[in-house]
């Protein structure tokens, strides 16, 4: 007998083991209100920060370290991320989770204020890889600026796109779901990007610039 998707799903969740730096991120997460990615996002997160030999990474939505940690786990001992957060608590507990990490100070940067804001501030075609994991309502103009920042063949990664299974059910027609519809359907129909759904997780999006 075959095991149902929910079943695999579940077991690719919790295949991944998270260290100690990890677990306690994940504690700060918890004490702040954050959502962290989930394990099988982490791990992913790794797997294509090391995959697209990103040397320069913008991420969007800080929570307290989580996803940055595996990001920079994944990129080269050179490469810098730079991630941003209106939350001064967010930025500290990440910074907090990178020491841990061993990952010096000069790999990171770290951005208080509004993505909204900041993003436009950032040059053009000037990073490998951009991950958005902040509030959907905004996720359109996320992806619009990432389009804009990333070089040709850099790589965009959309977190939660799947809006906890809402997204394939037609009936739902709640506000965050469409707009996580109209995301995706934006970057299908974007002549300049290959993309792919995976349902790792919540759903990472994922699209290459070609173009």
């Amino acid at each position: 007998m075959r095991a149902d998707k929910q079943t695999s799903w579940s077991y690719t969740e919790a295949l991944p083991t998270e260290d100690e730096v990890l677990l306690r991120a994940r504690e700060r997460s918890y004490e702040l209100g954050v959502s962290a990615v989930s394990s099988g996002v982490g791990a992913a997160l790794t797997v294509l920060a090391a995959a697209s030999k990103a040397a320069t990474v913008v991420e969007v939505g800080t929570g307290a370290g989580v996803s940055g940690v595996c990001l920079l786990r994944g990129l080269g001992r050179n490469a810098v991320l730079t991630t941003i957060d209106s939350d001064v608590d967010h930025l500290r507990a990440a910074r907090e989770a990178y020491a841990e990490a061993g990952i010096p100070g000069n790999r990171t940067r770290t951005i208080s204020g509004r993505a909204a804001e900041v993003l436009p501030r950032l040059t053009d075609a000037a990073y490998d890889m951009v991950f958005i994991d902040a509030d959907k309502a905004s996720f359109p103009l996320y992806v619009d600026q990432a389009v804009r920042l990333l070089k040709r063949g850099g790589l965009l990664v959309v977190n939660d796109a799947l809006d906890h299974g809402k997204v394939a059910d037609p009936a739902v027609r709640e506000a965050t779901t469409n707009t996580l519809r109209k995301v995706g359907k934006a970057i299908r129909e974007n002549e300049n990007l290959a993309s792919a759904m995976l349902p790792t997780g919540d759903g990472l999006l994922l699209a290459v610039k070609t173009a």
